[in-house]
């Protein structure tokens, strides 16, 4: 993510960093680099000059060219002034008392409203909510289908009718619905359009009006840079935004929407979208992307996705059978599984302060397919084979082999680092177990 971004800026201040102390000849330097950065990443102009402006103005000061770090005063100076561009504080969703809060989900075709009103639902589901999302969608092909079919695999209810029935309709009957059965939350997907389109724009006009949301939220693809400042501007003056979700940000190496598209259009940024995996949605918090952009790493989230990622009741029970000795093969996969919820070493270690310069150079693939092996090694043995890997001889292992589409020795490298694990769980007699085993498997992760 921006990382093409956090590589200059990041490349800017090492060599400001080398120099001790500092002139204001030498800040002025460092700034024109850091304008370069900024505009090849496609960042608005106007948003540029301010934010330069308002870090020159700071960093000139006698406080920061006198003390014993400049560099590092000025990279917080950095810090902040990006903080402000990106909106300070992070924004909620507005709920609403006594009747279920609607989320209206707008923007052009292809941005990716239909997948992040599944991923929005699911959070909301994962916090106690009771979510419907609402197939509003009725000129794209297909579109009712694959909302409804995301929903059923997600647990989340879906409410939709005949294509041929009018969105305003449709949304009108969902909120009896929704009401009748205890919703807390309604989330529309809306047919993408167009901005200069009259019509759609109109009808967009009158579901907004039936359904009267606390919340209109535009999703817009990160990739597309200063044209997503110009959509987000255009959706807000015909109908009024209320926030913005920034799909498609695992992609972005550049950071151009992100770091204008709320101080020009003053509407602030909720969420991004991280990947294609319906988890991959994070609440937007300006100081850890910041932070983020200059390479600072970004700890909380990486320490929330751990807590999503592992049970404690799970963990508890591990921790219990490896005190015990009755760690197993099926254990191990559970264990492999969770880590891989996280997502890929490359997007981890761009969260590690000091990992920014090599998480580009992370495969992102190898974890995955390194899984998949584990997992059809696994699951190709008997539940006694699993549970009991001693009983595994030359016979069990070519069968084993066989089922999976491995070789017998990548069974036997499995048992040998299993086996290893064993090894140091026993060792292991006080304090807290880890959480995860994957520095023990020494295998890259996903």
């Amino acid at each position: 993510m921006l990382e093409a971004l956090t590589e200059k800026l990041t490349s800017v201040f090492d060599k400001l960093g080398r120099k001790g102390r500092l002139s204001e000849g030498d800040i002025d330097d460092a700034l024109r680099q850091v304008r370069m950065a900024l505009l090849e990443a496609d960042v608005n102009f106007k948003v540029v000059k301010e934010f330069l402006s308002r870090v020159r103005e700071r960093a000139v000061g006698s406080d920061v060219l006198r003390s014993l770090t400049p560099a590092q005063q000025i990279i917080k100076i950095v810090n902040e002034e990006l903080i402000t561009i990106l909106g300070d504080q992070p924004e909620r969703l507005a709920s609403v008392a006594g009747r279920p809060a609607v989320v209206l989900l707008v923007g052009l075709q292809g941005s990716g409203k239909t997948t992040t009103a599944v991923k929005l639902a699911l959070q909301l589901k994962q916090q106690g909510q009771r979510p419907l999302l609402v197939a509003a969608d009725t000129r794209r092909p297909a579109a009712i289908q694959q909302l409804k079919l995301l929903g059923e695999q997600n647990g989340v209810p879906v409410y939709s009718e005949d294509a041929t029935t009018a969105a305003p309709a449709i949304c009108r009957h969902a909120l009896k619905q929704a009401e009748e059965q205890g919703s807390t939350w309604v989330i529309v997907d809306t047919q993408g359009r167009l901005h200069i389109d009259e019509d759609m724009m109109q009808e967009l006009a009158e579901t907004k009006s039936v359904v009267q949301p606390p919340e209109v939220l535009l999703t817009v693809d990160a990739m597309i840079g200063q044209d997503a400042v110009r959509v987000a501007q255009e959706f807000h003056d015909r109908i009024g935004l209320t926030g913005l979700i920034l799909t498609k940000m695992d992609g972005d190496a550049r950071g151009g929407a992100a770091l204008s598209i709320r101080f020009v259009t003053g509407v602030p940024i909720k969420y991004l979208g991280t990947g294609e995996k319906m988890e991959a949605l994070e609440v937007f918090h300006p100081d850890r992307l910041a932070s983020r952009i200059l390479g600072m790493g970004d700890m909380l989230t990486l320490i929330e996705r751990a807590e999503t990622a592992f049970d404690e009741q799970q963990v508890k029970k591990l921790e219990e059978k490896m005190r015990g000795g009755r760690f197993d093969l099926e254990d191990l996969l559970g264990q492999m599984r969770q880590i891989h919820k996280m997502g890929s070493l490359g997007r981890m270690a761009e969260m590690i302060p000091g990992f920014s310069k090599i998480a580009p150079r992370l495969p992102d693939g190898d974890g995955e397919a390194q899984l998949k092996k584990i997992e059809a090694i696994i699951l190709s043995m008997t539940h006694e084979e699993r549970r009991n890997p001693a009983i595994i001889d030359g016979r069990r292992r070519s069968r084993i082999a066989r089922g999976s589409g491995t070789s017998p020795r990548d069974v036997n490298q499995l048992l040998n680092q299993f086996r290893h694990i064993q090894k140091i769980t026993k060792s292991l007699t006080r304090g807290k177990l880890p959480k995860n085993l994957g520095a023990m498997f020494d295998m890259p992760t996903r």
